[in-house]
């Protein structure tokens, strides 16, 4: 049979356990069973992100591409597909060089209603400082949509607001947004990268170029930083490996060694 994800089982065994620890505070059971379940250890997933050689070869490759914008802005900020979905010209302060995220769009099936706006992952908005490369290529982003309004006239329809649609004004969807950088990452030999990717490149770029754990775990949305340094230990466990050659540089100047 498919193998369960580690996570997912512990995930049914914390409902199941809470239901029958609720069973023997009610006396229908003398113990709760879920107890002497033996749960499988939970490996750390694979991370893989764009290099430096191949982030250069990205930005060629998505060159004049339709989501091109969309794609920059998820490696410059780590936003969630869904949330860069969502995302709404209201959300962003040019002035401030800020973005709040404060929704995503998701699709919940055909019989619960197809796309809906939701909540962020950790039921909590969030802001995020914007880069420069963020806020040009949402300035482009504007241009770009403003040309397509301006060639639809009246058939274009974009009541939210929103950042991403496409030349109707409608909303985009999320499989075409996929297939599409998937195509673009096998062109570049990459074809195992996802989605989810750009967003761990850009927590691995934003380690490794000196942010603090908390701006990161804050940004990415994180429930806590302890899940972020446990998601990219190996870039902290990188840097501080490097923090210690320096450290020995500076101790050697000063002659003390």
């Amino acid at each position: 049979g498919q193998k369960v994800n580690p996570k997912t089982i512990k995930n049914v065994h914390g409902v199941l356990h809470s239901a029958l620890v609720q069973a023997v505070r009610c006396g229908y059971l003398k113990s709760n069973p879920a107890d002497l379940a033996v749960l499988p250890k939970r490996t750390r997933a694979e991370i893989h992100v764009l290099d430096s050689a191949k982030m250069a070869e990205f930005f060629k490759a998505i060159e004049g591409h339709r989501y091109q914008y969309l794609y920059l802005l998820d490696l410059f900020t780590g936003m969630r597909q869904s949330e860069l979905l969502g995302l709404q010209w209201q959300d962003i302060d040019f002035e401030r060089k800020t973005l709040e995220v404060k929704r995503q769009l998701q699709y919940l099936g055909y019989s619960h209603g197809g796309y809906q706006y939701t909540t962020p992952k950790s039921n909590k908005a969030r802001s995020i400082v914007l880069p420069d490369r963020a806020v040009e290529a949402l300035r482009r982003q504007r241009a770009l949509q403003n040309e397509m309004k301006l060639a639809l006239g009246e058939a274009w329809s974009n009541p939210d607001g929103l950042v991403f649609t496409n030349e109707l004004g409608e909303h985009l969807k999320h499989d075409v947004v996929y297939r599409n950088l998937k195509r673009i990452f096998a062109a570049m030999g990459v074809p195992d990268l996802r989605f989810h990717d750009l967003r761990h490149s850009y927590a691995v770029l934003s380690l490794q170029s000196g942010c603090d754990i908390k701006t990161v775990q804050e940004n990415l949305g994180h429930y806590a930083a302890a899940f972020t340094l446990d998601t990219y230990g190996h870039v902290t466990e990188q840097m501080r490996r490097e923090g210690a050659e320096k450290i020995n540089r500076f101790l050697d100047k000063l002659g003390t060694g």
